[in-house]
């Protein structure tokens, strides 16, 4: 049970964002229909619009909440979420929609980072940390896996602008909490605002983003190849700045490496699998938006237990144990992921098995804020940026694989988060 209104103010926001990165998938079919649109790639920009903007903004917001206060920019974040929600909701074309999608994530972009300073900050111990972490984390996996679920009963049961409108009265209650009980963190004020390494990390992150989106069509290699300019050119600003948005030697920082590059991994493995299934329940079993959701039950239950739970195992032994377990177990689910038949009973088995892959979420989070104590808001924008592009870049390359060689590749990303820990994890945070 969650008794301090502090954590429950942060993982409502942030709960909030998480869900809006899938709920759509399910949505999309019904919002074509509503707009008389059938072409997929517009439809597809609306959840892509969403994911480019919050990838690309993770370390400006990072980086704003060091300076003036974490507090200040989860607060500015949720008010820009529940806004461009009411925007989608109230959309009265598809490129309305899409636009405000790109606003959403935008929003989104501001609580990652600010939700994991504010829990830094109002929980120093780091056992308790670690157990507030825990329910963080189970808040992201519920989140994220119950997406799919909420999209399915809103286009079942109402109308796909639900999905968004739901967001208003959710946002507005994270806001009202967070005024009264959530303190804000020591600002540096005195930081240089370092606008060339913004504007080229948010062109970079954007850039190879859309590119691997896009990686089907002509624009993504240009997409592709801008990014990487900007990314090498970002690389350079970063050395030569006073106060670089991302310190050059902060990689180099093993623990903090470690956790960023399990990050990107695990999110390019989860966010590719509930794409790939979602499609696989639609398209070769032939379940309707509102069954597929129901399907996905299982999972998003065993995701949301296993994330609560990790926060105890962390807090006890350290990141290392649940990392390695939950890299294990998604390896195994991922694995019976690419052998399913129609088999019901085996679909529910494997997803049991793969949520358990969430053991690792709040351990990779607590070894990167561990890892840069005093820069918190730096230390989530980066690992979040991480995540955000990893999984951009599962969605891109499991979308363009049949469903068996996609899952195996999702096991070979569990393998390698498996062996990256394994070689160089910390013992404890």
């Amino acid at each position: 049970m969650i008794r301090n209104p502090a954590l429950v103010a942060v993982c409502i926001g942030f709960g909030m964002i998480l869900v809006d990165a899938t709920i759509v998938n399910l949505a999309l079919p019904a919002i074509g229909a509503g707009f008389g649109e059938t072409s997929t790639a517009a439809s597809q920009w609306v959840i892509d619009a969403y994911t480019v903007t919050l990838a690309a903004f993770l370390l400006t917001w990072g980086a704003a909440g060091d300076r003036w206060g974490s507090r200040r920019v989860f607060v500015v974040g949720v008010s820009v979420f529940v806004l461009a929600s009411l925007a989608c909701a109230l959309a009265g074309s598809l490129a309305w929609l899409i636009a405000a999608r790109a606003v959403q994530g935008a929003g989104a972009a501001a609580l990652l980072p600010s939700s994991l300073a504010l829990i830094a900050h109002q929980f120093p111990e780091p056992g308790e940390r670690a157990r507030a972490l825990g329910v963080w984390g189970g808040t992201s996996g519920i989140g994220l896996a119950a997406g799919p679920l909420l999209g399915g009963l809103a286009v079942g049961l109402a109308d796909w602008r639900l999905v968004f409108a739901v967001n208003v009265p959710v946002g507005i209650l994270a806001l009202v909490l967070t005024r009264r009980y959530v303190a804000e963190t020591p600002p540096r004020p005195r930081t240089r605002f370092d606008a060339a390494g913004q504007i080229l990390g948010t062109a970079a992150l954007a850039g190879i983003v859309a590119g691997c989106i896009e990686a089907g069509h002509r624009a993504g290699v240009f997409l592709l190849g801008g990014g990487i300019v900007a990314a090498v050119a970002f690389g350079v600003v970063q050395r030569v700045v006073r106060d670089p948005v991302l310190p050059p030697g902060v990689l180099r920082i093993r623990k903090f490496a470690v956790a960023t590059g399990i990050g990107a991994l695990f999110n390019f493995c989860i966010y590719g699998t509930l794409f790939c299934l979602s499609l696989y329940l639609q398209r070769v079993w032939g379940f309707g938006a509102l069954a597929a959701g129901l399907a996905l039950v299982p999972l998003t239950a065993a995701i949301g237990i296993a994330a609560f739970f990790s926060g105890r195992l962390t807090g006890r032994f350290g990141p290392r144990l649940p990392i390695v377990a939950g890299a294990v177990a998604g390896l195994a689910g991922a694995a019976g992921f690419a052998l399913l038949d129609r088999s019901l009973a085996l679909l529910i088995t494997c997803s049991l098995v793969f949520g358990c892959c969430a053991l690792a979420m709040p351990a990779m989070t607590s070894l990167a804020m561990n890892a840069l104590p005093g820069k918190a808001g730096l230390a989530a924008g980066v690992l979040n940026a991480a995540r955000q592009t990893g999984g951009a870049v599962g969605v891109a390359l499991v979308g363009g694989l049949l469903p068996g060689a996609a899952m195996w590749l999702v096991a070979a990303g569990y393998a390698g988060i498996a062996a990256l820990t394994a070689a160089t994890g910390p013992q404890s945070s």
